[in-house]
Protein backbone atom coordinates (compact mmCIF):
# COMPACT_ATOMS: atom_id res chain seq x y z
CA UNK A 1 0.00 0.00 0.00
CA UNK A 2 1.81 3.23 -1.03
CA UNK A 3 0.39 7.07 0.05
CA UNK A 4 -2.58 7.98 -1.96
CA UNK A 5 -2.38 11.33 -3.94
CA UNK A 6 -6.25 11.70 -3.01
CA UNK A 7 -6.18 14.13 -0.31
CA UNK A 8 -9.33 15.43 2.10
CA UNK A 9 -10.23 18.53 1.09
CA UNK A 10 -10.43 20.82 4.44
CA UNK A 11 -12.18 23.91 4.26
CA UNK A 12 -10.26 26.80 5.24
CA UNK A 13 -12.58 28.34 7.27
CA UNK A 14 -12.57 25.60 9.50
CA UNK A 15 -8.42 25.90 9.84
CA UNK A 16 -9.07 29.46 10.23
CA UNK A 17 -11.65 29.19 13.01
CA UNK A 18 -8.83 26.40 14.61
CA UNK A 19 -6.27 29.57 14.65
CA UNK A 20 -8.27 32.15 15.49
CA UNK A 21 -9.56 30.38 18.82
CA UNK A 22 -6.13 28.73 19.45
CA UNK A 23 -4.72 32.29 19.41
CA UNK A 24 -7.22 33.59 21.44
CA UNK A 25 -6.60 30.46 24.00
CA UNK A 26 -3.12 30.92 24.10
CA UNK A 27 -3.06 27.29 23.45
CA UNK A 28 -0.81 25.40 21.22
CA UNK A 29 -2.02 21.90 19.23
CA UNK A 30 0.43 18.64 19.73
CA UNK A 31 -0.11 15.66 17.45
CA UNK A 32 1.48 12.38 16.87
CA UNK A 33 2.70 10.86 14.01
CA UNK A 34 -0.06 8.85 13.37
CA UNK A 35 -2.87 11.39 13.71
CA UNK A 36 -4.92 12.12 10.87
CA UNK A 37 -2.88 14.02 8.00
CA UNK A 38 -4.45 16.99 8.35
CA UNK A 39 -4.86 16.79 11.78
CA UNK A 40 -0.89 16.91 11.95
CA UNK A 41 -0.51 19.67 9.35
CA UNK A 42 -2.12 21.95 11.40
CA UNK A 43 -0.58 21.81 14.85
CA UNK A 44 2.62 23.22 16.26
CA UNK A 45 3.92 20.06 16.60
CA UNK A 46 3.87 16.79 15.48
CA UNK A 47 6.30 13.53 17.00
CA UNK A 48 6.34 10.83 19.40
CA UNK A 49 5.82 10.20 22.70
CA UNK A 50 8.97 11.13 23.74
CA UNK A 51 8.86 14.39 22.00
CA UNK A 52 5.58 15.41 22.74
CA UNK A 53 6.24 14.90 26.21
CA UNK A 54 9.31 17.13 26.13
CA UNK A 55 6.87 19.55 24.27
CA UNK A 56 4.21 19.44 26.77
CA UNK A 57 6.84 20.30 29.52
CA UNK A 58 8.37 23.21 27.54
CA UNK A 59 5.61 25.18 26.44
CA UNK A 60 4.44 28.27 27.46
CA UNK A 61 0.93 28.22 26.55
CA UNK A 62 -1.77 28.10 28.83
CA UNK A 63 -3.54 25.54 26.91
CA UNK A 64 -2.59 22.05 25.06
CA UNK A 65 -5.37 20.46 22.85
CA UNK A 66 -3.83 16.81 22.74
CA UNK A 67 -4.39 15.41 18.74
CA UNK A 68 -3.25 11.55 20.27
CA UNK A 69 -4.50 9.14 22.73
CA UNK A 70 -5.61 9.28 26.48
CA UNK A 71 -2.43 8.10 27.97
CA UNK A 72 -0.64 11.07 26.15
CA UNK A 73 -2.70 13.67 27.62
CA UNK A 74 -2.60 12.52 30.53
CA UNK A 75 1.07 12.62 30.18
CA UNK A 76 1.37 16.34 29.60
CA UNK A 77 -0.83 16.97 32.63
CA UNK A 78 1.39 15.27 35.17
CA UNK A 79 3.98 17.40 33.34
CA UNK A 80 2.18 20.86 33.39
CA UNK A 81 -0.44 20.61 36.48
CA UNK A 82 -0.65 24.48 36.20
CA UNK A 83 -1.73 24.57 32.59
CA UNK A 84 -5.50 23.44 30.96
CA UNK A 85 -5.17 20.03 28.64
CA UNK A 86 -7.95 18.96 26.91
CA UNK A 87 -8.27 15.88 24.87
CA UNK A 88 -10.69 16.39 21.86
CA UNK A 89 -12.36 12.79 22.13
CA UNK A 90 -12.36 11.04 25.40
CA UNK A 91 -13.09 7.98 23.55
CA UNK A 92 -9.39 7.82 22.05
CA UNK A 93 -8.10 5.24 24.40
CA UNK A 94 -5.50 2.47 23.76
CA UNK A 95 -5.99 -0.91 24.10
CA UNK A 96 -2.47 -1.78 25.05
CA UNK A 97 -2.63 0.68 28.09
CA UNK A 98 -5.75 -1.05 29.31
CA UNK A 99 -3.73 -4.29 29.56
CA UNK A 100 -1.94 -3.08 33.08
CA UNK A 101 -3.93 -1.71 36.07
CA UNK A 102 -2.14 -0.60 38.81
CA UNK A 103 -3.57 -3.26 41.33
CA UNK A 104 -1.99 -5.34 38.76
CA UNK A 105 1.21 -4.01 38.73
CA UNK A 106 1.11 -3.50 42.53
CA UNK A 107 0.63 -7.03 43.01
CA UNK A 108 3.37 -8.11 40.63
CA UNK A 109 5.71 -6.13 42.77
CA UNK A 110 4.47 -7.20 45.76
CA UNK A 111 6.01 -10.73 44.20
CA UNK A 112 9.04 -9.09 43.14
CA UNK A 113 10.84 -7.06 46.01
CA UNK A 114 13.87 -5.70 44.98
CA UNK A 115 12.92 -5.74 41.27
CA UNK A 116 12.73 -2.19 39.30
CA UNK A 117 9.87 -1.68 37.32
CA UNK A 118 9.99 -0.23 33.89
CA UNK A 119 6.62 1.10 32.61
CA UNK A 120 6.59 2.08 28.84
CA UNK A 121 4.62 5.92 28.54
CA UNK A 122 1.71 3.79 26.88
CA UNK A 123 0.45 3.11 30.35
CA UNK A 124 -2.36 4.98 32.62
CA UNK A 125 -0.99 7.57 35.28
CA UNK A 126 -2.06 5.03 37.85
CA UNK A 127 0.66 2.94 36.59
CA UNK A 128 2.97 5.21 35.85
CA UNK A 129 2.57 6.06 39.80
CA UNK A 130 3.70 2.49 40.65
CA UNK A 131 7.00 2.37 38.51
CA UNK A 132 10.10 3.21 39.31
CA UNK A 133 10.96 4.62 35.58
CA UNK A 134 9.18 5.43 32.15
CA UNK A 135 10.61 4.83 28.57
CA UNK A 136 9.43 5.25 25.52
CA UNK A 137 9.92 3.32 22.02
CA UNK A 138 13.09 5.60 21.13
CA UNK A 139 14.70 5.45 24.48
CA UNK A 140 13.74 2.13 25.95
CA UNK A 141 16.95 0.51 26.00
CA UNK A 142 18.92 3.26 27.08
CA UNK A 143 16.55 3.52 30.13
CA UNK A 144 16.66 -0.20 30.73
CA UNK A 145 20.78 0.38 30.89
CA UNK A 146 20.63 3.05 32.74
CA UNK A 147 19.53 0.71 35.87
CA UNK A 148 22.36 -1.13 37.98
CA UNK A 149 20.02 -4.13 37.93
CA UNK A 150 19.90 -6.77 35.99
CA UNK A 151 16.75 -8.21 36.47
CA UNK A 152 13.70 -5.79 35.53
CA UNK A 153 9.79 -6.05 35.35
CA UNK A 154 9.04 -4.44 31.81
CA UNK A 155 5.17 -3.32 31.14
CA UNK A 156 3.28 -3.85 29.14
CA UNK A 157 4.25 -4.52 25.67
CA UNK A 158 5.70 -7.73 25.09
CA UNK A 159 7.52 -6.97 22.19
CA UNK A 160 9.48 -4.05 23.38
CA UNK A 161 10.29 -6.05 26.04
CA UNK A 162 11.53 -8.89 24.29
CA UNK A 163 13.60 -5.88 21.63
CA UNK A 164 14.77 -4.28 24.57
CA UNK A 165 16.17 -7.68 26.01
CA UNK A 166 17.25 -9.06 22.70
CA UNK A 167 19.24 -5.02 23.01
CA UNK A 168 20.73 -4.94 26.34
CA UNK A 169 20.98 -8.95 27.47
CA UNK A 170 19.14 -7.83 30.53
CA UNK A 171 17.14 -10.28 32.05
CA UNK A 172 13.51 -8.08 31.68
CA UNK A 173 10.67 -9.93 33.31
CA UNK A 174 8.15 -9.14 30.36
CA UNK A 175 4.28 -8.16 31.21
CA UNK A 176 1.90 -10.03 28.05
CA UNK A 177 0.68 -6.90 26.38
CA UNK A 178 0.48 -6.32 23.29
CA UNK A 179 -0.43 -3.36 20.60
CA UNK A 180 -3.22 -4.35 18.28
CA UNK A 181 -2.15 -2.63 15.58
CA UNK A 182 0.95 -3.56 14.91
CA UNK A 183 0.09 -7.18 15.87
CA UNK A 184 -1.87 -6.87 12.60
CA UNK A 185 1.69 -6.36 10.70
CA UNK A 186 2.44 -10.28 9.72
CA UNK A 187 5.64 -11.39 8.31
CA UNK A 188 3.52 -12.70 4.99
CA UNK A 189 2.61 -9.14 4.66
CA UNK A 190 6.44 -7.64 4.26
CA UNK A 191 7.73 -11.05 2.53
CA UNK A 192 5.35 -10.47 0.14
CA UNK A 193 6.65 -6.75 -0.72
CA UNK A 194 9.74 -7.44 -0.56
CA UNK A 195 9.14 -10.11 -3.49
CA UNK A 196 7.45 -7.24 -5.64
CA UNK A 197 9.99 -4.73 -4.34
CA UNK A 198 13.33 -6.54 -4.12
CA UNK A 199 15.37 -3.43 -3.77
CA UNK A 200 13.22 -2.00 -0.98
CA UNK A 201 14.67 -1.31 2.52
CA UNK A 202 12.43 -2.02 5.53
CA UNK A 203 12.09 -0.61 8.58
CA UNK A 204 9.65 -1.60 11.76
CA UNK A 205 8.49 -0.28 14.94
CA UNK A 206 9.27 -2.25 18.36
CA UNK A 207 5.59 -2.97 18.68
CA UNK A 208 6.04 -5.37 16.02
CA UNK A 209 6.51 -9.18 16.52
CA UNK A 210 9.99 -10.91 16.56
CA UNK A 211 8.95 -12.32 13.46
CA UNK A 212 8.37 -9.05 11.52
CA UNK A 213 11.40 -7.55 13.26
CA UNK A 214 13.60 -9.88 11.90
CA UNK A 215 12.99 -9.47 8.48
CA UNK A 216 13.90 -5.89 9.07
CA UNK A 217 17.07 -3.85 8.11
CA UNK A 218 16.11 -1.59 11.15
CA UNK A 219 14.15 -1.95 14.00
CA UNK A 220 13.24 2.27 15.15
CA UNK A 221 10.81 4.49 17.02
CA UNK A 222 8.55 6.54 15.03
CA UNK A 223 11.25 9.21 15.25
CA UNK A 224 13.49 7.05 14.50
CA UNK A 225 11.71 6.14 11.46
CA UNK A 226 11.25 9.01 10.51
CA UNK A 227 15.33 9.76 10.73
CA UNK A 228 16.08 6.31 8.85
CA UNK A 229 14.13 7.79 5.75
CA UNK A 230 15.93 10.77 5.46
CA UNK A 231 19.10 9.32 6.10
CA UNK A 232 18.67 5.90 3.59
CA UNK A 233 19.47 6.04 0.36
CA UNK A 234 16.71 3.62 -0.36
CA UNK A 235 14.03 4.76 -2.83
CA UNK A 236 11.51 2.63 -1.71
CA UNK A 237 11.05 2.16 1.64
CA UNK A 238 8.66 -0.41 3.87
CA UNK A 239 7.48 0.72 7.01
CA UNK A 240 6.06 -1.56 9.85
CA UNK A 241 4.23 0.84 11.85
CA UNK A 242 0.52 2.65 12.03
CA UNK A 243 0.07 4.48 8.79
CA UNK A 244 -0.60 7.29 9.87
CA UNK A 245 3.14 7.97 10.08
CA UNK A 246 3.03 7.49 6.15
CA UNK A 247 1.62 11.53 5.68
CA UNK A 248 4.51 12.68 7.12
CA UNK A 249 6.96 10.95 5.59
CA UNK A 250 5.89 11.52 2.50
CA UNK A 251 5.89 15.83 3.24
CA UNK A 252 9.27 15.28 4.52
CA UNK A 253 10.42 13.10 1.80
CA UNK A 254 8.42 13.38 -1.83
CA UNK A 255 11.35 11.56 -3.79
CA UNK A 256 11.04 8.48 -2.58
CA UNK A 257 7.99 6.10 -2.01
CA UNK A 258 7.16 4.38 1.15
CA UNK A 259 5.07 1.02 1.58
CA UNK A 260 2.30 -0.13 4.26
CA UNK A 261 2.76 -3.91 4.77
CA UNK A 262 -0.82 -4.22 4.48
CA UNK A 263 -4.36 -1.92 4.92
CA UNK A 264 -4.81 -2.81 8.69
CA UNK A 265 -2.26 -1.33 10.76
CA UNK A 266 -4.70 1.44 11.05
CA UNK A 267 -5.21 2.58 15.17
CA UNK A 268 -8.93 3.80 15.23
CA UNK A 269 -8.23 5.34 18.40
CA UNK A 270 -5.57 7.67 16.81
CA UNK A 271 -7.73 8.12 13.99
CA UNK A 272 -11.19 9.42 16.55
CA UNK A 273 -9.92 13.17 16.51
CA UNK A 274 -11.04 14.88 13.49
CA UNK A 275 -10.37 18.89 12.96
CA UNK A 276 -13.59 19.59 13.76
CA UNK A 277 -13.39 17.82 17.38
CA UNK A 278 -10.36 20.06 17.56
CA UNK A 279 -12.32 23.13 16.72
CA UNK A 280 -15.08 22.08 19.14
CA UNK A 281 -12.32 21.41 22.35
CA UNK A 282 -10.76 24.97 21.87
CA UNK A 283 -14.99 25.73 21.53
CA UNK A 284 -16.05 24.28 24.41
CA UNK A 285 -12.51 23.88 26.19
CA UNK A 286 -13.01 19.74 25.82
CA UNK A 287 -12.21 17.43 27.19
CA UNK A 288 -10.17 18.34 30.41
CA UNK A 289 -7.91 16.10 31.79
CA UNK A 290 -7.23 15.87 35.57
CA UNK A 291 -5.30 13.96 37.86
CA UNK A 292 -5.24 13.59 41.34
CA UNK A 293 -1.93 14.99 43.30
CA UNK A 294 -1.35 11.52 44.86
CA UNK A 295 -1.07 9.64 41.35
CA UNK A 296 0.34 12.77 39.75
CA UNK A 297 3.01 13.32 41.85
CA UNK A 298 4.91 9.66 41.68
CA UNK A 299 4.10 9.32 38.07
CA UNK A 300 5.85 12.52 37.70
CA UNK A 301 8.67 11.37 39.26
CA UNK A 302 9.07 8.33 37.09
CA UNK A 303 8.45 10.71 33.80
CA UNK A 304 11.18 13.17 35.48
CA UNK A 305 13.81 9.94 35.57
CA UNK A 306 13.16 9.07 31.93
CA UNK A 307 13.10 12.39 30.65
CA UNK A 308 16.83 13.50 32.85
CA UNK A 309 18.77 11.02 30.68
CA UNK A 310 20.81 12.30 27.69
Amino acid sequence: MSISDTKKIVPASLVEEILGLKEARRAVLLAHNYQLGEVQDIADFVGDSLELSRQAAATEAEVIVFCGVKFMAETAKILSPEKTVLLPDLQAGCPLCDMATAEEVRARKASLPGVPVVSYVNTTADVKAESDICCTSSNAVKVVESLPQEEILFLPDRNLGSWTAEQTGKRLIIWDGYCITHQRILSEHILGLKEKYPDAEVVVHPECTPEVRRLANAVRSTSGILRYARESSASTIIVGTEIGILHRLKKENPEKVFLAPSALPVCPNMKRITLEKVLWSLEEMVYPIEIPEEIRVPAKRAIDRMLALP
